[in-house]
């Protein structure tokens, strides 16, 4: 195949002369810039949705069992039970959910506030890898004698309360309250703090207290009611199938299942989103290159146009003129495409093992940069560049066997 010797012999000319110009260099190195931009920047993204993930997920369960209405759910153990038959299942938990303003000396709080048991809870989530437990006092929800009920809040709602471990937090709930000669009383709850609860997801840190179940129970008058159970499945990506097949095990109505990647579904597409947009930002600077490796070919098309004239009239079609250029170009692009990737997986390494990119953790739910480098977003980019690269190279490469090989001789150029 002799186009590929021709095109060595422009790409590397003996003499110092030649195809390799600054224009060249540049081609080169706007492709490798554009590489390496996208390979970390998407390995940066995926890190960045992977912890988004595993904090969400670690917060909450994988599934929940709720029913339609209000009340909330009368046969907890049944649910339970069938919960646990399925071999997908890993743990279930009952929880309740309700709202109540949270206050400590001058300082209030609204508060949405989960009744667990803690035993149980502690299976289907992560709560005790965020849990920061206060020294010298017990992380213990139920009271034990002569104390009051334990409380975790979040850390947020601490901080606005100016709570310390061992404080007295007050929960007050209109809905469970009752009617006296001088008006309605909301329900008023004592518990003391034994810790606080630090996800690095703002919404949950300030949002969420908890407490056991039975208080929860007491407090919002639910009786032996809760308003759903939890679970924590195998595989959490397939939390909706197992929900489903839980709540045909139920028998449907008056039961419904929700899953995270449901509750979610909006968070999870706009990082999609954002990570498609950031692609084709970046691949702009691709594109440049690739308008420099044109620019490049055509430059070489009438340096070499003699070179052409004479292949044509020894016998050279116009499709063989047209591959020397399309592999000229290839080659820029080639060049560029391996540095890139080298340098991006180097750096993507690097950011991942040394940690040396520090973020504001009061900013961030993270201190350092979350690197995941994915075969398929790698694969995408040497494709989408590759696809531009060649694409580049068909213009002059065109040109060049357009050229008429008795004027091409005739040039003087």
């Amino acid at each position: 195949m002799y186009e590929l010797f021709v095109a060595r012999r422009y790409l590397v000319p003996k003499r110092g002369k030649g195809f390799l110009s600054l224009i060249t260099w540049i081609s080169i190195g706007g492709v490798c810039l554009g590489v390496l931009a996208l390979v970390v920047v998407l390995a940066v993204m995926n890190g960045f949705e992977n912890e988004v993930k595993s904090r969400i997920v670690g917060s909450n369960a994988h599934a929940f069992v709720l029913r339609f209405g209000t009340e909330g759910l009368d046969d907890p153990d049944k649910v339970l039970e069938t919960c646990e038959a399925n071999p997908e299942v890993v743990a279930a938990s009952p929880f309740i959910l309700g709202k109540a303003l949270v206050s400590h000396g001058r300082g209030s709080d609204g508060a949405a506030i989960k009744g667990v048991d803690f035993s149980r809870e502690s299976e289907v989530t992560e709560i005790l890898k965020y849990v920061e437990k206060a020294p010298g006092i017990p992380l213990e929800l139920k009271p034990a004698e002569g104390e009051l009920p334990g409380i975790i809040l979040g850390v947020h709602i601490a901080d606005n309360l100016q709570a310390n471990a061992g404080d007295t937090i007050q929960l007050l709930s209109p809905r469970a309250g009752s009617s006296s000669p001088f008006g309605f009383v909301p329900k008023v709850g004592n518990f003391r703090l034994v810790g606080v609860f630090r996800s690095g997801m703002y919404e949950y840190d300030a949002s969420f207290a908890y407490v056991d179940l039975t208080q929860a129970q007491s407090f919002f008058g639910m009786g032996s009611r809760v308003s759903g159970v939890e679970l924590k499945v195998k595989d959490m990506y397939r939390a909706p199938q197992v929900a489903d097949a839980v709540l045909k095990a139920l028998g449907g109505f008056p039961y419904r299942v929700n899953d995270w990647i449901q509750m979610n579904s909006n968070l999870f597409s706009w990082m999609q989103m954002e990570k498609v947009v950031m692609f084709v930002i970046l691949g702009l600077i691709v594109l440049i290159a690739a308008f420099n490796i044109t620019g490049a070919l055509i430059m070489l098309v009438n340096e070499k146009r003699r070179d052409i004239g004479i292949l044509r009239s020894l016998g050279a079609t116009a499709h063989e003129v047209r591959t020397i250029f399309v592999l000229e170009g290839f080659v820029i692009g080639l060049l560029g495409i391996v540095l890139g990737t080298t340098g991006g997986l180097v750096l993507c390494y690097l950011l991942d093992r040394y940690q040396f990119i520090k973020l504001p953790g009061d900013v961030y739910f993270i201190d350092t940069l979350p690197v995941d480098v994915q075969a398929l977003d790698v694969v995408a980019v040497l494709a989408a560049v590759l696809v531009i690269v060649v694409v580049s190279t068909l213009y002059p490469a065109y040109k060049a066997a357009q050229l008429d090989p008795v004027d091409a001789i005739r040039y003087e150029g």
